[in-house]
């Protein structure tokens, strides 16, 4: 697989990664970004620096409504960039004004996997809010079906269910240079 960077089309002004927990948004959008020579913008570590505590604090000591207004916040200002990458957390989606800015600010492509998928991958991790009491595939199931109507506001959707971060970014890169 080739690692140079590619060009994107100049109508490309960012691309924007949504997706469920555990999707890959954040390793392909490091990725992509290199390959695109763009900057990679993480929607949950903006609102971690600008707030000095972890998702997981802010939840707890302000819930997730005051989380989601930061988060609207976040969306607002990377929606003003260029040349950029924007790994969204995953419940970004739900509100209308974040999925109306993120459309305008560029190529929105949502990632996809498997109940099972996500299950494995977020197997091992603690920093996830929403799942602190359930873990269970029930309710990642539940939360996904939720949330598929916003998702699939996306211009393109990939399923990254058993396939590498190359592979999820050439997609991507294919995609947009076709576009």
């Amino acid at each position: 697989m080739a690692t140079s960077t590619i060009s994107a089309p100049s109508s490309v002004r960012n691309v924007i990664l949504t997706g469920f927990m555990g999707t890959g948004k954040s390793s392909v959008g490091r990725l992509l970004a290199h390959r695109l020579g763009f900057r990679y913008c993480d929607l949950d570590a903006l609102i971690v620096e600008g707030e000095g505590v972890s998702i997981n604090e802010i939840f707890a000591r302000h819930g997730e409504p005051h989380f989601r207004a930061l988060e609207t916040e976040a969306v607002r200002s990377v929606s003003r960039e260029e040349r950029c990458v924007v790994s969204t957390g995953g419940g970004a989606v739900i509100s209308p004004e974040n999925r109306c800015l993120l459309r305008k600010a560029g190529v929105v492509v949502n990632l996809t996997a498997t109940v099972e998928e996500v299950c494995r991958r977020l197997r091992e991790e603690t920093d996830r809010p929403l799942l602190k009491d359930d873990r269970s595939g029930e309710r990642i199931a539940a939360m996904m079906a939720e949330r598929e109507q916003f998702y699939a506001d996306a211009e393109l959707r990939i399923d990254t269910t058993g396939k590498s971060v190359e592979d999820v970014v050439a997609e991507i890169t294919g995609y947009l240079e076709g576009r």
